[in-house]
């Protein structure tokens, strides 16, 4: 089952249990998906729907540290809620020990060795770990395993 079609069968769900965070963010999702099928060349491929939904988590996110950075946790609150709803839909996210090995062994497979090769480090661990881990998480450790 695509990602529409489990998109459709939550909003269902929602909808009955009136669950107005759960259908606003299926709605999102939903949207974001109409609109990069009309945009694109039709169809779109798993990886390109599991990139679609990180950017709504990542949005939803920032939206909040915003919020928080200005006091205002009455909007943060909602848009948290929203990124637990929408995360359903990634796949396993790996834990920073799990990034990390990853990173390690790419390092060492690519003999970088400073911060010059650093592009070419977030390259390959990006595309390897595609939806499984945020690429902020992933540079953090990029920066610090090349600068050690």
């Amino acid at each position: 089952m695509g990602l529409q079609q489990k998109v459709m069968e939550q909003m269902k769900t929602a909808m009955k249990a009136k669950d107005t965070v759960a259908l606003e963010s299926l709605r999102a999702i939903k949207s974001a998906l109409l609109l990069a099928q009309t945009s694109g060349e039709g169809a779109l491929s798993e990886e390109d729907e599991t990139k679609l939904v990180q950017k709504l988590v990542k949005q939803r996110k920032d939206s909040a540290a915003i919020f928080k950075e200005q006091g205002r946790e009455d909007l943060a609150a909602p848009e948290l809620a929203q990124v637990a709803v929408i995360e359903q839909f990634l796949p396993e996210q790996l834990s920073e020990e799990e990034i990390e090995k990853v990173v390690i062994q790419t390092i060492d497979a690519t003999g970088a060795s400073g911060m010059k090769d650093m592009g070419k480090v977030m390259g390959m661990v990006s595309k390897e770990l595609a939806g499984q881990a945020d690429g902020k998480t992933i540079s953090t450790i990029v920066k610090a395993k090349l600068n050690s």
